[in-house]
């Protein structure tokens, strides 16, 4: 029970850590490129997402793989 909980730990710190690189590296493209603001807005949120699917998905598996 305590290695599912440290999987499911590591899986939302790496969610964390790869939707923080997104939004970073977003803000120094829209700051690179103003124009483009909305295409760049609609792949972080698209990348957002599939990481936080993923990381449920691990979350999910760890805590059910006893």
């Amino acid at each position: 029970m305590v290695l599912a909980g440290i999987g499911a730990g590591l899986a939302a710190i790496g969610a964390g850590i790869g939707i923080g690189k997104i939004g970073g590296s977003a803000m120094d493209a829209i700051a690179r490129q103003p124009e483009a603001t909305s295409k760049i807005q609609t792949a972080m949120i698209i990348a957002a997402a599939l990481i936080e699917g993923v990381a449920l998905f691990a979350v999910v598996v760890a805590l059910i793989a006893k």
